[in-house]
């Protein structure tokens, strides 16, 4: 994930809210800020929705722009992520409703079966054999890819971007016993498919590296000069 560059360094301590602010007050620059924040993010949560690397980067260059036309309706009631996410959620789903590969995302569960878990399962190994290998990596991502569509994007935002269950409520728009009961079943799931073979950690999944992070503030700021 890229850094801001330049001059836009001394401000990247700037919390959400301030750049915001300064944008709004004509610094427009300094939304940089906010794309480089928020790129591993919504890369994360656009692919767990379209399985796809192209149409997910175009969704996030899709949400930058409309979170910058529409800036001003930023309330602050919740944090500006989840404003932020919640845009992405919903472009990302609206793309999948144009190709005809949507599926429901709030269709009914079953009734909740056995005990929530609050964090994804630990194999005891030790943290020499948990040593992120591109090979443990990778075959953690693909077990991710193989989760349901209802379970994936919430168990991408809840464990891997380690929101609260609140929090991916509010984004996907589903009750906080909803989120809990998909959570639950995704672990599972993925318990079963990987935890005998690798005690992987998340926060490496899904990279977002500096140069696919320049080429999203180009595209952004391009498309708002068009403007």
């Amino acid at each position: 994930m890229g850094s801001p560059t330049g001059v836009l360094t001394s401000f990247s301590h700037l919390t959400d809210d301030e750049v915001v602010e300064r944008v709004l007050g004509g610094d427009t620059a300094l939304f940089e800020i906010i794309i480089r924040r928020y790129n591993q993010l919504l890369y994360r949560v656009s692919y767990s929705i379209l399985r796809n690397d192209t149409e997910a980067e175009d969704v996030m260059q899709d949400t930058y722009v409309r979170a910058y036309e529409h800036l001003d309706q930023f309330a602050g009631k919740a944090q500006f992520r989840t404003w932020l996410t919640r845009i992405a959620v919903h472009e990302a789903l609206a793309r999948l409703q144009r190709s005809k590969r949507y599926q429901d995302m709030n269709s009914p569960d079953d009734n909740f079966d056995g005990d929530v878990m609050d964090h994804f399962p630990a194999s005891g190994q030790s943290p020499e054999q948990s040593a992120a290998s591109s090979e443990l990596r990778n075959l953690l991502e693909r077990a991710i890819e193989s989760l349901p569509d209802l379970y994936r994007s919430v168990f991408m935002l809840r464990d891997v971007e380690q929101m609260s269950i609140e929090e991916v409520a509010r984004i996907l728009d589903l009750s906080d016993s909803t989120v809990k009961v998909r959570l639950h079943r995704a672990r599972r799931a993925l318990r079963k498919a990987v935890l005998a073979s690798t005690g992987q950690q998340l926060a490496g999944s899904f990279p977002f590296d500096a140069v696919r992070c320049d080429r999203i503030v180009a595209g952004v700021f391009q498309r708002i000069g068009a403007r």
